[in-house]
């Protein structure tokens, strides 16, 4: 490739040398002779130009396979060799033959899975009554805590291109990808905001002075949950379909470790307050994804489903998207000596992404670990004012 470079460059030299030998005066046989050359130099340029272009699309194809480095204390191996950084709260003792969310949602007649699966497919569902006033409150009341900690609240496009796609890390192509692509264009669904909230900044010089950039994004995501299958995956804990908000910070290099540790906080503190029992654990090296630096998850214990359940993750992805999404800032001046200011060299930001509410799967473990014995639900305090003071969900009656 550098070669090509090289006889591309040749060559466009060679073409300004034609151009400017023209301006002159100049027999008709020798301005003849010039501007074949010239034609001559010019097919040979398109091509190279073709050939350089094909093969730089290739090099940055193989240049996304590559990963990102990872943090010296991430544990190495498997999601097996993660670790737990904390557990909060215990796991609920019930005194009655327990439901899953799935039983639940049928006799309180919350989601309609069948209809779904007729008009959509598989992994589709239609949330009803309560459920309904569930998702809102946990959208509402989730962006009014995390907006008191400074976050802009924003709501995104759906649809991104596949180029904004693959530079965030993800692969729209190939068999096993998780990206709905649309046929017949560049764009494909999004799985996450943090893909548009990410290109919403791409190819700029940011102000100094505006990082620390945070944002808490809504928007529905849309994942083929390839391979997905089970009794384990059932109901709502993996859909094509679901809402979510989601945290995103682009900041200065050295600060991307203590808002990686906010981030987290910040998850923990949501899921506290709302009575969850949980455990964050330090994900291990062969589950971080190409963009993760390090990714904390958290898994919440679902009763119905007898086991933790991953409800949100938080990545520090330091310079491996902005690299490829192109998002850079230039230092402000600390002293005159240090060459900084407008003719200091622009650094790339790094990014940070976690999750602030995915809402089926929180609505998985506030019917499964709030159910009664008498078959209700009680909605936790936090979430009542968000729910017109609904306390409880309680059975239809017939």
């Amino acid at each position: 490739m550098l070669n090509l470079q090289k006889e591309v460059e040749r060559l466009r030299a060679e073409r300004n040398a034609v151009a400017n030998k023209m301006k002159g005066k100049l027999e008709i046989s020798e301005r003849q002779k010039l501007i074949e050359e010239g034609k001559i130099i010019k097919e040979g340029l398109i091509t190279m130009d073709e050939d350089l272009l094909k093969l730089t699309d290739e090099l940055q194809l193989a240049a996304q396979c590559i990963p990102n480095l990872t943090h010296p204390d991430v544990p190495i191996g498997g999601e097996d060799c993660s670790t737990l950084r904390k557990m909060v709260g215990n796991v609920r003792e019930f005194s009655f033959p327990i439901k899953d969310h799935v039983q639940l949602g049928k006799d309180l007649d919350l989601f309609d899975f069948d209809s779904a699966a007729e008009v959509s497919g598989s992994k589709f569902f239609y949330l009803k009554n309560e459920a309904v006033l569930l998702e809102m409150a946990l959208i509402n009341w989730t962006l009014s805590e995390v907006m008191k900690k400074g976050f802009t609240p924003l709501t995104t496009p759906e649809i991104a291109r596949s180029s904004v796609v693959e530079k965030c890390g993800f692969q729209p192509r190939g068999t096993n990808t998780q990206v709905y692509s649309i046929e017949g264009t560049d764009q494909c669904l999004i799985g996450t905001a943090e893909i548009p909230v990410g290109g919403m900044h791409m190819e700029s010089i940011l102000n100094d002075s505006s990082l620390p950039l945070k944002y808490v994004a809504f928007s529905h995501c849309f994942r083929t949950e390839a391979g997905a299958a089970g009794a384990a995956t059932r109901g709502l804990y993996r859909v094509h379909q679901f809402s979510k908000l989601e945290m995103f910070i682009l900041c200065r290099p050295e600060e991307s470790n203590s808002y990686h540790e906010e981030l987290i906080g910040i998850e923990e503190d949501l899921y506290s307050s709302l009575g969850l029992h949980f455990k964050t654990l330090d994900m291990a090296s062969w589950d971080l994804g190409a963009p993760a630096y390090r990714k904390f998850d958290i898994e919440a214990w679902m009763p119905g489903l007898g086991r933790y359940g991953e409800i949100s993750s938080a990545s520090n992805c330091t310079d491996y998207q902005s690299r490829r999404l192109g998002i850079r800032y230039r230092p402000e001046p600390t002293s005159p000596s240090k060459g900084k200011g407008k003719n200091a060299p622009t650094q790339f930001v790094h990014t940070l992404n976690a999750t602030a509410c995915a809402v089926p799967r929180m609505i998985v473990c506030l019917l499964e670990n709030y159910q009664q014995e008498d078959g209700s639900v009680i909605i936790p305090d936090p979430l009542r004012p968000f729910m017109g003071g609904l306390e409880v969900i309680t059975p239809k009656s017939k």
